[in-house]
């Protein structure tokens, strides 16, 4: 084996090492229940209706079916386990600190400069979030193809070069890569510009950036890259423009000014975390003011840089290359287009940050050179930088151990943090602390009172705590925040109903199902509430419209032929009708709920079938005995009535028929 792939399998093998402890931590409360935990089509593993969805949805705000199929992969291969999809994110940044050395190698020809590069995008701890976070596979992912593209990019060039007609196909498969990798994260888009990069240095394609007619027969040469990416780009604005809180909607709420000083404010915040990587966080929020003379600081400290790497062109080319990397790679997320609340991202600098790697590298050499200093002098520094990078790495991957550490640690290096103020609050309840939970909701809603999420939240925890009168009020808060979501008008319908308020819970179950037609809830709830004031027509109806929207919804199923057969209203009761849909849920459960048999009995009983009443009865029975519930008193009394051959009668009427499982 050569000494350069000895290299690249050292690099991977030592990553993989380094990174081996994430097999053992948890799903994160933030975005991963979007991605993996709650998403019943990526649970499902890769089915050609998920692959469809993968393609056509705009799900997370983006369109990245790459990523959808990599987490459906996860799924079927490893079931819903967080270890087998955080190994994969770990092979796949291996795999990336490989294949940048190849790529660094092959196109300066320097070895240890580019193994060191690597070993520094590699370990370094702006680098925990993308590795560490499953919802972030979008990363890694990305960056491998995007380095693979690179990579197909120069062997293109070689074989240009030497004039070989095979240099056609290593263009087709650059341009194919590239189209994955954007497929897996649009922020890929600036990856053509970056190549450009490459042809000026350090392959040497371009005389000057004066050469006009040279320049642009490379520009004309990538515009089926550009092309790729202009299409990406109106993907993205049109996905983001679906949902509140995406890029339409941050151009109207974040003013213009704000936007044009953030921008520099964030390239110089991640410069610094880059060479002093401190108080890393999974989430930064906006800065509440930006001073002007803080934006101006930092846009000079940017010209003074870039003028810099202007003026040394001629003779330290990497300078400008490595620069103009670092500040094209984060265009798309730089903040001209606000999108979410965040002010900066250390995942945003993943690929981005190699730039710098580049070249503060090369001229760290060119300096040692100049004074005389030796290779083994500037090997040991680089050892010293590399141990130092494995040490912050290795700290700041235990605060992803779990998330109740994940998010006091952001809270400790942030200030006005209501997004890990309320993602504290959901692990802490996902730890059974309900009450310290709700303190830290309340805290989030004290920072943020215009989130609806933070006042969802809080709702729940005091209905939880069995403090509904101060529920209702976080209920109304959150719908008021967000009117146009259907899961606030439901729940609020849910606490209206438990407060006895039912024509207040009709109108808002009405609302959820007018702003989604797929949601069967709101219909469920509306024909209990109606059962319960005696409008018996009028609830069979919205149970109808439930089964129409989910058909093999068991706890729908089960419900109306309970109604339809045990009802007091002989108007009301079908026996044919409860009996079809018994069955159904039965065969669904595979006779494995006993409520389900214990229906069946009832739907059986009301058509005189006593007989089989009383087997549906005695199954149920047997059921509930194993799965030890306690509900084997009710199953008995039903069987009774079977065995003196009566039908079980229900009345839904004047009853509090409106509380339900909360969803």
């Amino acid at each position: 084996m050569s000494q350069p792939r000895r290299i690249a399998l050292l690099l991977a093998l030592t990553t993989f090492a380094l990174y081996l402890p994430v097999a053992w931590f948890g799903f994160c409360v933030y975005d991963d229940g979007l991605y993996v935990t709650d998403n019943p089509i990526v649970q499902a593993g890769v089915t050609w209706a998920g692959v469809k969805w993968a393609f056509v949805t705009f799900a997370a705000s983006n369109w990245h079916p790459l990523t959808w199929l990599s987490h459906m992969i996860d799924c079927s291969v490893f079931g819903l386990h967080p270890v087998g999809p955080h190994l994969v994110n770990v092979c796949l940044h291996a795999a990336n600190a490989a294949l940048l050395f190849t790529l660094l190698r092959r196109i300066t020809n320097r070895i240890w400069p580019s193994a060191f590069i690597a070993a520094l995008f590699a370990w370094h701890p702006l680098h925990v979030e993308s590795v560490a976070w499953i919802s972030e596979r979008k990363d890694v992912l990305s960056t491998f193809f995007a380095l693979l593209a690179m990579l197909c990019y120069t062997r293109y060039v070689e074989e240009s070069k030497a004039q070989n007609p095979a240099a056609k196909k290593y263009f087709i498969w650059s341009l194919a890569t590239f189209a994955l990798g954007l497929m897996a994260k649009p922020m890929l888009v600036t990856l053509p510009c970056v190549l450009l990069l490459l042809d000026f240095w350090p392959l040497l394609r371009m005389e000057s950036f004066r050469s006009w007619r040279i320049n642009f027969r490379l520009l004309r040469e990538k515009w089926p890259f550009f092309f790729i990416s202009a299409a990406s780009c109106l993907i993205t604005f049109i996905s983001q423009s679906q949902r509140g809180g995406g890029a339409v909607v941050s151009l109207a709420t974040v003013p213009l000014h704000y936007r044009l000083k953030s921008i520099p404010l964030a390239y110089v915040e991640y410069l610094a975390k880059t060479f002093w990587p401190a108080k890393l966080a999974i989430f930064y929020p906006l800065h509440e003011r930006i001073p002007f003379g803080t934006a101006s600081a930092a846009v000079a400290l940017l010209a003074i840089i870039s003028l810099t790497a202007l003026g040394l062109l001629r003779t330290r080319p990497y300078l400008l290359n490595g620069w103009l990397w670092f500040l094209g790679m984060l265009v798309p997320v730089a903040g001209f287009v606000q999108i979410g609340n965040a002010a900066l991202a250390d995942r945003y600098s993943y690929l981005s940050a190699v730039g710098i790697f580049i070249a503060v590298t090369f001229a760290a050499i060119d300096l040692a050179a100049r004074l005389g200093i030796s290779k083994s002098v500037l090997a040991g520094f680089s050892m010293i930088i590399l141990s130092a990078c494995v040490i912050t790495m290795e700290n700041q991957l235990r605060h992803w151990h779990d998330n109740v550490a994940l998010f006091r640690h952001t809270l400790a290096v942030t200030t006005d943090n209501d997004i890990a103020r309320n993602d504290l609050g959901v692990a802490l309840e996902q730890q059974g602390r309900l009450a310290e939970a709700a303190e830290q909701y309340r805290a989030a809603v004290q920072l943020e009172p215009g989130r609806s999420q933070n006042h969802h939240n809080l709702a729940n925890a005091l209905d939880r705590l069995g403090r509904p009168a101060e529920a209702l009020p976080e209920h109304r808060a959150a719908v008021r925040a967000d009117p146009n979501n259907q899961i606030l008008h439901y729940w609020l319908g849910l606490a209206l109903g438990a407060a006895g308020q039912a024509d207040e819970a009709v109108q808002e179950f009405s609302q959820a199902a007018r702003l989604d037609a797929q949601f069967p809830w709101p219909h469920f709830e509306i024909a209990k509430i109606y059962l319960w004031q005696n409008r018996d027509p009028e609830a069979l109806d919205e149970l109808r419209a439930a089964l129409r929207i989910a058909p093999n919804d068991i706890e729908i199923l089960t419900f109306t032929a309970e109604v339809l057969a045990t009802s007091e209203n002989p108007a009301t009761r079908d026996g044919r009708d409860a009996f079809a849909l018994a069955a159904k849920a039965n065969v669904l459960t595979s006779g494995s709920r006993p409520a389900t048999l214990d229906v069946l009995g009832m739907a059986c009983a009301e058509m005189g079938k006593f007989e089989d009443a009383e087997l549906a009865a005695h199954s149920a029975l047997e059921v509930a005995g194993a799965l030890k519930l306690n509900m084997t008193g009710g199953i008995q009394q039903h069987l009774k009535f079977y065995q003196q051959h009566q039908p079980w009668r229900e009345s839904f009427h004047g009853t509090n028929q409106v509380e339900t499982i909360r969803r």
